[in-house]
């Protein structure tokens, strides 16, 4: 009985075991995975210098990719605001008259695809080839006009691009007062053409560089395990499994991605506003109005997320292919 005591006694004051729970767990590890973070970001400032120059390596490796983005991007402008400007000339037929010109130009009216309809009688086009050429007068010696009365017709938005446009001259083509149609479509061609070109060799650029920032990260994040390897070392020794080792290293690569995605939006807006004032001089000899479209808002956050995500998986790579390496001797 005695010794039934004295066990109760020792069981009354042994440490009572309690139980964590899951919501209790679920926060030390939040709390944990928050202070590896801004210790993994106080880490890499322990050597400034190779910190900042391999985010600006990273910065720039980006920004070449986001800026050929930016030009594509305005250069799709561009092309919809000449593709808009463009105009198809109907040369009509020398005898025709004034009556039947009006008739003609009602009946064009009614065409869907059709905006507007402008006519230009021989006269105004003589009087404008005089002006345009300089030879107003050798050429009042002419005993005849020989410039025809002109349409001029805009097409409607539907049918401003190439394709819409040939299938409007088919169908003017076929108007029995006009003699000729007239319409630059090709340079429309070529142009479309050359941008398919740069979009090819943009994307071809891009992924290039994003295999550079791979290497860059992977690299960094491998001369950081090496370094510390002592360190790793006596981690192991005491208990710390693999993955408490290895995600410090994984929170410095998404840094690393993460600020050289901030360093490349800075770069590409400082190019981009270096180069408007070129692109506005230019776009004044053709007299258009227009204004360089940046990086949005959502351009902006998808450029970080993506420098942040490719950093972290070569960070990852990395850390799978050096860190498992490293045992206790």
């Amino acid at each position: 009985m005695a010794n039934q005591m004295e066990d109760k006694k020792i069981l009354s004051g042994s440490p009572r075991i309690t139980k964590v729970s899951f919501f209790g767990r679920v926060s030390a590890v939040i709390r944990q995975h928050f202070q590896q973070i801004f210790s993994s970001f106080s880490e890499l400032w322990r050597t400034p210098f190779a910190t900042l120059m391999t985010v600006f390596v990273l910065g720039l490796a980006l920004s070449l990719p986001s800026v050929f983005h930016v030009l594509y991007k305005n250069a799709e402008r561009v092309t919809g605001q000449w593709d808009g400007a463009s105009e198809i000339s109907l040369f009509l037929k020398k005898d025709i008259s004034e009556p039947r010109v009006q008739v003609l130009i009602n009946k064009l009216s009614l065409y869907h695809d059709i905006d507007s309809v402008t006519y230009i009688s021989r006269h105004q086009a003589l009087e404008e080839f005089k002006e345009m050429s300089g030879f107003s007068k050798a050429l009042n010696y002419l005993d005849e006009n020989p410039l025809p009365a002109v349409l001029v017709v805009v097409p409607t938005k539907n049918a401003m691009t190439s394709a819409g446009s040939k299938l409007l001259v088919v169908k003017l083509q076929r108007e029995q007062d006009i003699d000729l149609v007239r319409v630059d479509i090709d340079w429309i061609e070529k142009l479309q053409a050359i941008l398919a070109l740069v979009v090819d060799i943009v994307i071809a650029i891009a992924v290039l560089l994003l295999i550079s920032v791979l290497l860059i990260v992977s690299n960094t994040i491998r001369l950081n395990i090496l370094s510390q390897r002592d360190e790793i070392e006596v981690l192991k020794l005491v208990g710390a499994t693999n993955s408490f080792i290895q995600r410090p290293y994984l929170y410095v690569g998404a840094w690393y991605g993460l600020l050289g995605g901030v360093v490349a939006w800075l770069l590409t807006l400082g190019m981009v506003t270096w180069l408007q004032s070129g692109v506005m001089s230019l776009m004044g000899l053709y007299q258009l109005q227009f204004e360089i479209a940046l990086l949005n808002v959502e351009e902006v956050v998808i450029l970080i997320g993506i420098a942040t995500g490719l950093a972290f998986v070569a960070s990852y790579i990395s850390v799978k292919q050096y860190l498992v390496k490293i045992e206790p001797k």
